[in-house]
């Protein structure tokens, strides 16, 4: 039957909608648990990536490329690394810096994973 008195389709439409509120973290979980392993490494990348160029920035005392009065040091290219988590081995580019030198504690640890950085995906 296609045709339906209208407000048959008024209770159908009501009874489909979708809950008012989510919670971030489990649907992150569950989109993460089905995506591709390519994914994960890629968005793990990036994210140690940014975290490593904030960490030098916050050294140089100025964000990366904006001159400042406050710069006390230059960043001087990346060296790439390879680092090994749950999602595989990522290639991280550690920022070099023109005086002294940069290195995070937690990449020298051999065969420390990625998740201790971000608690919410060692707990899931």
């Amino acid at each position: 039957m296609f045709w339906r008195p209208l407000t048959v389709l008024q209770k159908a439409t009501h009874a489909m909608t979708a809950p008012s509120s989510i919670d971030p973290a489990q649907f992150l979980h569950e989109h993460l648990a089905s995506a591709s392993p390519d994914l994960l490494r890629s968005m793990l990348t990036m994210f140690i990536n940014t975290l490593m160029s904030a960490e030098a920035d916050a050294i140089c005392g100025a964000p990366y490329g904006q001159p400042s009065p406050e710069r006390i040091n230059v960043r001087n290219g990346y060296r790439h690394r390879d680092f090994d988590t749950r999602a595989g081995t990522l290639n991280v580019a550690i920022p070099k810096l023109r005086e002294g030198s940069y290195y995070p504690d937690w990449l020298l640890e051999r065969r420390r994973r990625a998740e201790r950085l971000c608690p919410l995906w060692s707990s899931h």
